[in-house]
């Protein structure tokens, strides 16, 4: 190279995550000179399941409202996630079972008040259209 040539580096950061996702930080930037003397950048970004792991990160969201108190951190995200799968998938009868038998297991308090727990439902993806309202939540809703 000559020593009067300056060198220049360009950074062009792609960052593949969806749209509206917000990326915290870079943990790693790898690079690498190729035999033509050009740098090649490679960054690592801290997954969702190393930081759960470390139990480092927070969440964007708001934990479900009734995990059981006695339960830990990381069983109430645990318990989070099977009630949002639940509700996207499943009707009323289902969800208000699978609730009953988390409140008999002691993994969630749920409130006398139907239409608290069909709110923290709706909160937590649940449809509210037809076959999904609060007068057919209420129905099955602590039905034994």
């Amino acid at each position: 190279m000559d020593k009067d040539r300056k060198s220049e580096i360009n950074i062009t950061n792609n960052f593949n995550a969806p749209i509206g996702q917000h990326i915290d930080h870079v943990d790693t930037i790898n690079f690498q000179m190729d035999g033509d003397g050009t740098f090649h950048f490679g960054m690592v970004e801290k997954t969702n399941a190393m930081t759960r792991q470390t139990g480092e990160a927070e969440r964007d969201e708001e934990m479900f409202h009734f995990v059981h108190p006695e339960l830990g951190e990381a069983d109430g995200w645990r318990i989070h996630d099977a009630v949002k799968r639940l509700v996207r998938l499943q009707g009323i009868q289902m969800i208000c079972q699978y609730l009953m038998q988390l409140k008999d297991d002691r993994k969630v308090l749920l409130p006398p008040n139907p239409s608290a727990a069909y709110a923290e439902l709706v909160r937590m993806g649940m449809p509210s259209s037809e076959g999904f309202n609060e007068i057919t939540f209420r129905k099955y809703y602590n039905k034994r």
